[in-house]
């Protein structure tokens, strides 16, 4: 197998860019380069080539509103050499050489967040509505039951029918042919971007390729009747979501190979197996989230390279040519000369900045002192995201500014635990807070220079709801700060799910009452993440929800007048009886509450809770005997007479207690399940149990399931 050996060049920097707004044109001979064109958010599109390791400009477009999306496109059977912008509710059209011919108004109701162009028909998404123009003629309509991430469509020469597909939050892919919905292709996590595979969908123009939020990648074959899964890459290591992919045989075994960008900076290349399966090639940590990907040759012909932009606008390069060349004999004054020459014209562009800076330094003096002066506060972009982690039931908040970040300070109303991330280089300090003026977490993330992206991970309690405010403020004068809110739901450890265990034993939920379907889908989703905003289509709606820390799940069925919860666990439908309550008292609606327990369900939860609870019971014994062992360690020079359990201790002590030290409060949380599901229980028959729970206490800390089990039953 060829080793990749990639080197990294930085070519220019742009505005902010949103994903997918970078392209390569083709190549307009053999052993001709590629120019790269990029749109941002101030609207000006950019297009620019390589000559003598120097960027030469070829256009660049006056600002307007800001590009959301950039395609190529051409002709029906033509080379796709034409870019695309979608800038508001407009889609313009350029030639390479950067002539306007396109201003195409869509007079949508709001601008597309995503858009595709092939041949004479272009496909624009909003958040929720899907619409396709043939030769700029409205032909067809969908409006889809969650947000629309991405759109693409398969290759009209090889389909009789226009057949394009949605990536919806939900996720779900959605196969639509014309207006038509035929069929939809569950997926591991919300799909944020999609690409065909090879460029152009393989053999049969049916296999594509999807990116998820949550850092899944995988490859559906789009059949005419149902959807085959070929194969999908798990998240094993936690890395960021896929913002972008692209195909291109950067590692020339004559196979085009899978390039990914991620919202955590990383590039990764993947080959294919003999059974056609991805393997990892190649991996490349940027600073800054991966906004577009793309492979070509763009600085020197006849070297491939994979070219990034980056959410701060950097345009950057990891290309096959070597950066180090050595020199014969014949070669060094060439080489030295060269050297000299880049030297002086990275010195003249230096000293250009240096008197820019201190010209606008000047200026902005002489205003602040002005008689006239006016306050202005710099404006400057956040890309924030605020995700529920299945694998470990924490949410993940990263921000990301275009300029570095001096601190950023967390604020909640709402108890909640900070872990460690790993590759968080700040350093945290915590306030005292006081929890009854509803201040429960005060922290202050002190950033390193040059430190443009920062992500915190937070676990929850479900039952307790509220607001984390992030206050960001970047390195940037005058000093400035914008705020960013978060919402912690009543059942925020849940998670949108398609299949439902019928063979569960169910507690249900039923209420009733004069209210509408707006209204009680406004109660549902201020209960439970993931839940699309706009009222469901039609005469009723069905949600399947997983809880991310128990594996409990929860079936919410509501229609005018009627909601009915399913759930495993009580304490699930505790909550919610408990908070749409809550809601409907305040809004002056008149419900009534009915419910339907299962007293299996207790144990059934307690064995979904006994494996965790029993794991960290034992972590727990083996860090307390860490430091006893470590002083046996110490002074007896022969071990021979421990346990094999112990010497496992002694060897493994700095994985145990990293492990520990990742999960506080674990015990604390499984203590606090197990009492709530205990409190919950004897709440529905309006008996308060509160003076037994230290006896519950007491059986936890010697803990055993079948006593616990009983325990439950008998009182």
């Amino acid at each position: 197998m060829m080793e990749l050996n990639l080197s990294r060049v930085d070519y220019t920097q742009v505005a902010v860019t949103s994903p997918k707004t970078m392209k390569l044109l083709p190549a307009s001979g053999k052993r001709a380069t590629q120019k790269v064109t990029v749109g941002d958010h101030e609207g000006v599109v950019t297009c620019f080539g390589m000559k003598k390791k120097e960027t030469v400009p070829v256009f660049k477009t006056l600002p307007s509103q800001g590009i959301k999306r950039l395609e190529l496109g051409g002709p029906p059977g033509s080379i796709a050499d034409r870019i695309f912008v979608s800038c508001g509710t407009e889609v313009r059209g350029y030639t390479k050489k950067g002539k306007q011919f396109l201003g195409f108004n869509t007079n949508l109701a709001e601008p597309p967040q995503a858009m595709y162009v092939t041949g004479s028909d272009l496909f624009l998404t909003g958040t929720y509505v899907f619409n396709h123009f043939h030769d700029l003629k409205d032909q067809n309509y969908f409006l889809a039951p969650d947000k629309i991430n991405d759109v693409l469509c398969l290759p009209l020469e090889k389909f009789s029918l226009l057949t394009s597909v949605l990536a919806c939050q939900d996720r779900v892919l959605r196969v639509l042919q014309e207006s038509d919905l035929l069929y939809e292709v569950e997926v591991p996590g919300p799909p944020q971007t999609l690409c065909l595979i090879n460029g152009n969908g393989g053999v049969e123009g049916n296999e594509l390729l999807y990116g998820t939020s949550d850092g899944k990648v995988g490859m559906v074959q789009i059949n005419s009747l149902s959807p085959s899964h070929r194969w999908e890459l798990p998240n094993e290591k936690g890395h960021g979501g896929i913002l972008c992919l692209d195909n291109y045989d950067i590692t020339s075994d004559g196979v085009q190979d899978l390039l990914v960008g991620r919202d955590d900076g990383l590039v990764e290349v993947f080959g294919y197996n003999e059974t056609d399966e991805p393997v990892l090639r190649f991996s490349h940590q940027l600073n800054e989230s991966v906004t577009s990907i793309q492979g070509g040759v763009v600085a020197t012909a006849g070297y491939d390279e994979i070219v990034a932009a980056t959410y701060a606008g950097w345009i950057q390069g990891l290309t096959t040519e070597p950066q180090e060349k050595e020199a014969g004999p014949g070669d060094e004054v060439q080489v030295n000369v060269e050297t000299q020459a880049r030297i002086k014209t990275l010195k003249q562009e230096l000293e250009e900045i240096q008197q820019k800076v201190a010209r606008e330094r000047e200026k902005y003096q002489a205003t602040a002192h002005s008689s006239k002066a006016i306050s202005a506060v710099p404006f400057f972009n956040i890309n924030d995201k605020f995700t529920l982690s299945k694998d470990d039931a924490s949410y993940t908040l990263s921000l990301e500014v275009q300029s570095a970040i001096d601190n950023v300070l967390l604020q909640s109303d709402v108890p909640i635990d900070l872990l460690d991330v790993e590759k968080n280089s700040a350093v945290v300090s915590f306030s005292a807070t006081d929890p009854e003026s509803g201040n429960f977490l005060l922290a202050t993330y002190r950033c390193q220079a040059n430190t443009t992206r920062l992500e915190v991970k937070i676990r929850s309690i479900e039952g307790q709801y509220g607001t984390i405010q992030a206050y960001v403020t970047p390195r940037i004068q005058p000093k400035t700060c914008q705020v960013r809110k978060y919402s912690i739901k009543p059942l925020s450890l849940h998670q949108r799910t398609h299949s439902f265990d019928e063979s569960r034993p169910m507690n249900v939920l039923k209420i009733s009452g004069n209210f509408s379907m707006a209204e009680i889908h406004s109660w549902v989703c201020y209960c439970l993440p993931e839940l699309p905003e706009r009222t469901p289509v039609g005469d009723s709606a069905t949600f399947y929800l997983l809880n991310t820390f128990l594996d409990t799940q929860l079936e919410c069925t509501y229609r005018k007048g009627e909601g009915i919860f399913r759930s495993d666990n009580i304490s699930t439908i505790s909550i919610l009886k408990d908070v749409i309550t809550k809601q409907a008292t305040h809004r002056k609606v008149n419900i009534q509450i009915t419910y339907d327990l299962s007293d299996e369900s207790i144990p059934h939860t307690l064995q979904l809770i006994h494996p965790r609870l029993e794991y960290q019971l034992l972590l727990a014994k083996k860090v307390q005997l860490i430091e006893a062992l470590k002083e046996l360690q110490i002074h007896e020079t022969d071990l021979s007479f421990l346990s094999a359990e112990y010497v496992n201790i002694l060897e493994n002590a700095d994985e145990l207690q990293a492990e520990y030290k990742r999960q506080p409060c674990a015990l604390e949380r499984l203590y606090g399940m197990i009492t709530d599901l205990f409190i919950d229980k004897h709440k529905f028959k309006g008996v308060n149990v509160r003076t037994k729970v230290p006896q519950l206490m007491e059986l936890l800390d010697n803990y055993d399931l079948q006593t616990v089990i009983d325990f439950f039953q008998l009182n």
